[in-house]
């Protein structure tokens, strides 16, 4: 029997075209359903046009039908797809701009921080509202992949609102395994690996070619000026705590204190234009491609033809549950022991099973205590942020803000709680 896919924020041009392709290469999912929902229609119909034009011209017998009602996009779905930003672009400005005012500087603003927690204020009910609709009106046992930032505090938050399968998918561990098989000169196949933290802060416990430990190798590189500059804040705390981990500079900077707090710091270590630790680079990004697809329609021009699929799991998770053949992923899942020293109930990004009994997370056990110790600090706010938006509890937002890393190595309590305010006042 065809899957229906319900992809909610479809209005995600790129990302949701990406996640479409893949699922239209797949021959396991021939014949897909596909309903797109947005709230943003001319983007949505856009991509209902390109979607219906990339099964026309590669031949595969897939229905694609765009809605404004959610509801009724994962009516008897069997997958709920979900990429949304709530507030796009406008919201994004003031969790950049107005903790500036303030001294915190921010790169990405999507995860932790200022940003990241409004983004979660924001999120958080409405993938609680989009798990309500699959409990009433999905398949029974539908899955949820779940991709919107911030993945953890949304993924903590899913964990307790709701009984719904789900898991908060994330392409960090990949692109860091291009990154690491490049650094070592050996393929990415061949590399064998255990990792296991938080979304953004997940550890390489485990790196080895044919049995071959890749640390030491990785360790000296880290020692050259011409490896270490093009990773300074990844390369310090890989010095300092031992590991290597899933995030770059303009993610990473942003979940710790040491590396934004002035002006010093960002002149050593995020130097980097854009992404590299630029501040504001992700919302100048997002304005700029925002402005783009506002004018002009690049699906218009694009070709509709599939080559091959991306690295994004989702399409192999679905192949997997469709046809039983077990898949091994990065999911991030509510703690239920999977890693024996962060908080149960707290999400982790843990080694996942899916196969057509569902999704199975893997026991990684104990993390190393000073990686389980950084994780806590992020977990405390991503803790907090989803009792916030749970709960509608002002004095909770204060509270996450006021154990973030980078706002509390940068702000008074008083400072933090001002700024809180002006962030709600201006949403």
């Amino acid at each position: 029997m065809p899957q229906k896919v319900a992809m909610i924020g479809a209005g995600s041009i790129v990302f949701c075209k990406t996640l479409m392709s893949d699922i239209m290469a797949t021959p396991a999912l021939a014949g897909c359903e596909f309903a797109l929902m947005s709230r943003t229609e001319p983007k949505l119909r856009r991509m209902e046009e390109f979607g219906r034009r990339m099964a026309a011209e590669n031949g595969v017998p897939s229905n694609v039908w765009a809605t404004l009602d959610r509801r009724e996009a994962i009516r008897d779905a069997d997958f709920v797809v979900v990429m949304i930003q709530v507030g796009g672009v406008e919201a994004f400005e003031l969790d950049y701009r107005i903790p500036l005012k303030y001294g915190v500087d921010q790169c990405i603003a999507d995860s932790l921080g200022p940003g990241g927690l409004f983004r979660a204020l924001r999120a958080i009910p409405a993938l609680v509202g989009i798990a309500r609709d699959m409990e009433e009106v999905a398949r029974p046992g539908a899955i949820m992949l779940q991709y919107a930032n911030p993945m953890a505090a949304n993924c903590l938050a899913l964990g307790k609102a709701s009984r719904v399968p789900f898991v908060g998918l994330c392409h960090g561990v990949q692109t860091t395994l291009d990154l690491i098989a490049g650094y070592c000169g050996v393929p990415k196949e061949e590399i064998t690996y255990t990792c296991g933290g938080i979304n953004h802060m997940d550890w390489f416990l485990r790196l080895e070619h044919h049995g071959r430990d890749l640390y030491p190798q990785l360790r000296e590189l880290f020692e050259r000026p011409e490896y270490y500059k093009n990773e300074k804040v990844r390369g310090e705390v890989f010095r300092h705590f031992g590991y290597f981990m899933t995030e770059s500079t303009g993610h990473l900077s942003e979940y710790v204190p040491w590396f934004r707090k002035n002006r010093k710091a960002l002149d050593l270590y995020c130097d980097e234009p854009s992404f590299g630790g630029e501040s504001g680079a992700y919302y100048n990004w997002c304005k700029t491609i925002g402005g783009y697809y506002e004018e002009h329609d690049p699906l218009q021009y694009e070709s509709a033809r599939i080559d091959c699929r991306s690295v994004e799991y989702c399409s192999y998770i679905m192949e997997a549950v469709a046809t039983g053949r077990p898949f091994r992923f990065m999911g991030n899942v509510r703690n239920e022991g999977y890693i024996t020293n962060l908080p149960h109930g707290c999400c982790v990004e843990v080694p996942t099973f899916a196969d057509d009994t569902g999704l199975r997370p893997a026991l990684v056990g104990e993390l190393p205590a000073q990686c389980a110790a950084l994780c806590m600090t992020n977990v405390n706010v991503q803790t907090l942020a989803a009792q916030a938006a749970l709960e509608s509890d002002t004095e909770s937002i204060v509270h996450a803000a006021a154990m973030d890393p980078l706002s509390g190595a940068v702000c008074t309590l008083g400072e933090i709680r001002e700024m809180c305010s002006e962030m709600l006042e201006a949403q």
